[in-house]
C-alpha cells in the first residue's frame, strides 16, 4: 500500500482526511492519498510567495540545473512512472511511457531556453524630441504560478506548466487532477529534490470547488488551466487580476482530399481516434472525405477500427484502457444511443461495459448532434462525405471549439487554403490534428482557449516585458 501526500515548502504533508486510490484495471486500493485543507492551500500560496523573492534572483545556471535534474530523474523513474501514469489513470503503458519521454523533453527544452531569456537594444533616437536615447528590454518573472492539471497526461502536461515557469524564476503552487493525485505529487517530489529552494515548488490535493475562492487572491500572479470549457472559463471569470492561459477542449476535425495517401492517413486516424480511449484534447473526432474516395476510404478505416485492441492498460498491446471513470462511459453511451434514434448509423463498436466503451464509428450524423457538436472525450468518430475540400475545410469550421485540426492533401493550393481558412490554433499538414511536439506553439482559438503553451511561448507569458530608456546627454 502507496501513501502520498503533498508537497509544502519543501516538506511532505499528510493529513487526517484521506481518499483511496483504485487500480483502474482491478479496482483495488493500491494507495491512499492525503487531501488538502483550506489552510493547506493558504500555507502553499504563501510559500510560493515567500520562495518567489529568492527564486526570481535564481542566476540562469541554477536554474538550468533544477531543470536537467529533474530530466535526468524522470529518465531514472521512466517505468516506474509510467506504470503508476496506467494503473492510477488506465492510460495503456505504451502511451505513458511515450508520456514519459515527451516529459523529459519539455523539462530539457526549458533548461535550453534559460540561455535564451534575452531582451534586445531599441534605437529611440526616431524624433528630434527623442535625440540621444536608447532603450533595452528584459523579461523578468511575473510571480508564483498556480498550475492546474488534467488526468489524461498527468506528467507532460504538469510539465508544460511548471517548466516554463522554473525557468522564467517563478515559483508554482501546482494542483493535480483528483484523478491523478498519486502521479502529480510524485512528479512534485521529484522537482522539490532537485532544487534546494523549498516552496520553488508546492502541490495540493483539492476538487476545484476547495480552490475555486482563492483563484482571486493577489499572490498569484498566473494561473495556467488545462481542463473544461466550462471550468476554464470560470476562471477566466474569478481570476480578474491575474495573467490566464486555458487550454481546453475541442472536436478536432479532419479533411481527407481525394489526392491523399490513405495508407498513411488511415492508421494516423484511427490512432488518433481511439488511442486512450480518446481521451485526448486533440483526438481525432469528426472526419470528412472527399466524396470521391469516401467509400474505399470508410472500408478501409473500418478494417483498421477492427484491429485495435483494448483492455488492461499493462497490456503491451493496448491502446484502448477504461474510461477515466464508469460515469464518463454512460455518457457516451447516451450520446451515441442519442444520435442512433436521430438518424446516426453505426458502422463498429457502440457497445460499453463498465468503464470501457469500445472504438466506435459513426456515419450520416449532422452537425448538431452532441456527438459532433461537443467534446466526446471518448473512443468515437465521425465520419462523412463532403463535396469538396472547401466543403471540408467549412465543415471543421462549424464548430464552437478550435483547437486542432489535421488535413491530408497533396495539392499544395488546398494545404495553403486550409492554412489560411482552418479557425484553429494548430492546422495539421498530412497528418492528424493530434500530432503535438513539445515545444511548438500550443493552444486553441474560441471555446478551446486563451494563450499558448509549448516552452518558450509559455515563458513568454509567465515573465512580464520591461524597458528601460538612456538618456546620453
Amino acid at each position: 500500500m502507496l501513501h502520498t501526500g503533498f508537497i509544502i515548502n519543501g516538506n511532505l504533508i499528510l493529513t487526517s482526511k484521506k481518499t483511496n486510490v483504485k487500480n483502474k484495471s482491478t479496482h483495488q486500493v493500491f494507495a491512499t492519498c492525503s487531501l488538502s485543507f483550506d489552510n493547506d492551500i493558504e500555507n502553499a500560496i504563501q510559500s510560493a510567495h515567500n520562495a518567489f523573492r529568492i527564486s526570481r534572483k535564481l542566476p540562469a545556471y541554477k536554474r538550468k540545473e533544477i531543470l536537467q535534474k529533474v530530466a535526468t530523474a524522470l529518465l531514472d523513474q521512466k517505468e516506474e512512472l509510467s506504470k503508476l501514469i496506467s494503473i492510477e489513470t488506465g492510460k495503456p503503458i505504451k502511451l505513458s511511457r511515450i508520456e514519459i519521454d515527451r516529459a523529459i523533453n519539455t523539462f530539457q527544452f526549458a533548461a535550453e531556453e534559460v540561455d535564451k531569456l534575452t531582451g534586445e537594444v531599441l534605437n529611440l533616437d526616431v524624433t528630434a524630441q527623442s535625440e540621444n536615447r536608447f532603450g533595452i528590454t528584459k523579461r523578468f518573472p511575473v510571480g508564483p504560478v498556480l498550475a492546474i492539471t488534467p488526468f489524461n497526461f498527468p506528467i507532460n502536461l504538469a510539465a508544460h506548466k511548471i517548466a516554463p515557469a522554473i525557468a522564467a524564476g517563478n515559483t508554482v503552487i501546482f494542483k493535480p487532477a483528483t484523478a491523478a493525485m498519486v502521479t502529480g505529487n510524485k512528479l512534485a517530489n521529484i522537482i522539490n529534490e532537485a532544487s534546494d529552494l523549498p516552496g520553488l515548488i508546492n502541490s495540493i490535493n483539492c476538487s476545484g470547488s476547495s480552490l475555486e475562492k482563492f483563484l482571486s487572491d493577489e499572490r498569484i500572479k498566473k494561473i495556467s488551466f488545462t481542463g473544461s470549457c466550462e471550468i476554464g472559463w470560470r476562471i477566466k471569470q474569478l481570476a480578474i487580476k491575474q495573467k490566464v492561459t486555458l487550454e481546453l477542449g475541442g472536436n478536432a476535425g479532419a479533411m481527407v482530399d481525394r489526392d491523399a495517401d490513405l495508407d498513411f492517413a488511415i492508421p494516423r486516424l484511427v490512432s488518433g481516434s481511439f488511442a486512450h480511449s480518446g481521451q485526448i484534447c486533440i483526438s481525432v473526432q469528426r472526419i470528412f472525405v472527399h466524396k470521391e474516395i469516401f467509400n474505399e476510404f470508410l472500408n478501409k478505416f473500418l478494417e483498421e477500427t477492427s484491429k485495435v485492441k483494448c483492455g488492461d492498460p499493462l497490456d503491451e498491446n493496448v491502446i484502448v484502457g477504461p474510461m477515466i471513470t464508469e460515469n464518463d462511459a454512460k455518457r457516451i453511451e447516451e450520446w451515441v444511443d442519442e444520435a442512433q434514434k436521430q438518424g446516426a448509423k453505426i458502422l463498429i463498436g457502440g457497445k460499453r461495459k463498465g468503464e470501457f466503451y469500445k472504438p466506435t464509428v459513426l456515419t450520416n450524423t449532422t452537425p448538431d448532434m452532441k456527438v459532433n457538436a461537443l467534446e466526446v472525450f471518448a473512443p468515437v468518430v465521425t465520419i462523412e462525405p463532403v463535396d469538396s475540400f472547401e466543403e471540408g475545410i467549412n465543415q471543421i469550421n462549424n464548430s464552437k471549439y478550435g483547437l486542432q485540426a489535421g488535413i491530408f492533401t497533396n495539392n499544395l493550393k488546398n494545404a495553403l487554403y486550409a492554412f489560411e481558412n482552418v479557425e484553429v490554433g494548430g492546422l495539421m499538414i498530412n497528418d492528424y490534428p493530434t500530432f503535438r511536439v513539445d515545444n511548438m506553439p500550443y493552444g486553441g482559438i474560441k471555446e478551446s482557449g486563451l494563450g499558448r503553451e509549448g516552452i518558450r511561448y509559455a515563458i513568454e507569458e509567465m515573465t512580464e516585458l520591461k524597458l528601460a530608456v538612456f538618456n546620453k546627454l
